[in-house]
């Protein structure tokens, strides 16, 4: 990493940056990210570069979509890879992922994301997994937990549910504070999602979906029964297989899609 890139920058709190500086582990992210010219690659927060330069060294041409002005300003005079940058200035979260796509060509969607959007990014985000190959993510160890928990564990919750119906979650690697500068105060970890071509259990109207969940865990240490009284009844239940006095963290991504499709029919 050329050494100048940190020069003058200054870490800003308000936007949650934390710079990657380990070369190892950044080895391994691109690794998994296996930047190629089939694919639309796409950077959220770009930061210093530490992912931004091997993977632009891989391939012809690199999306990054950066809110710091700064940032932004020195990634344009980058020399040597920073020509191959279109740099979007401007928030993630608001962002049309979409318009990156391209006829034949799906997107590989990676990033360090600051620890305060990242919830709500990845639910901008799955609007658009249609046209995504795959997303790696450096997130805090315990949002890549709820992404790949399983029912039962107590991390599953609302964006486990949401996430698990979009795509294939698995953990790629962990990192501590100390390969970042400033050392963030939690652990961190990379996260692949891979978009399911064919969803396992599509829902009949994700809105729905994201209506029943949210619900359910509104109140998780209640019961199904306590969380859909007056909107799905014992009798509903049983037709579904689900036992109504089980805890939200209890009932599969199917379960979910099921109860979802049963009160999307009713209209």
């Amino acid at each position: 990493m050329s050494n100048n890139i940190h020069m003058g920058h200054r870490a800003r709190k308000r936007f949650g940056q934390n710079f990657l500086h380990d070369h190892n582990v950044i080895d391994r992210i691109v690794a998994a990210i296996a930047p190629d010219d089939d694919h639309v690659l796409v950077e959220i927060g770009p930061g210093l570069g530490a992912l931004t330069e091997p993977v632009a060294e891989q391939v012809e041409h690199l999306n990054v979509v950066e809110l710091d002005r700064d940032l932004a300003e020195r990634l344009r005079h980058q020399p040597r890879w920073g020509r191959k940058l279109t740099i979007h200035e401007g928030d993630a979260l608001k962002f049309d992922f979409n318009q990156l796509a391209e006829p034949g060509r799906r997107m590989k969607v990676f990033g360090n994301l600051p620890y305060n959007i990242s919830t709500p990014l990845m639910f901008h985000l799955f609007e658009t997994v249609d046209s995504v190959e795959s997303m790696h993510f450096m997130l805090q160890k315990e949002v890549v937990q709820r992404l790949c928990a399983g029912p039962g564990h107590k991390n599953y919750g609302r964006l486990t549910v949401m996430a698990q119906y979009y795509c294939k979650c698995l953990p790629v690697l962990e990192v501590p504070p100390g390969c970042f500068t400033p050392p963030p105060k939690v652990d961190s970890a990379v996260v692949r999602l891979v978009p399911h071509l064919e969803k396992p259990h599509p829902a009949d109207d994700v809105a729905t979906l994201e209506r029943v969940v949210a619900s359910a865990f509104a109140m998780r240490r209640k019961t199904l029964r306590n969380n859909f009284k007056g909107q799905i009844n014992d009798a509903e239940f049983e037709q579904l297989g689900i036992d109504p006095s089980l805890r939200p963290e209890r009932i599969t991504v199917a379960q979910y899609v099921a109860m979802a499709n049963l009160v999307a029919r009713r209209g």
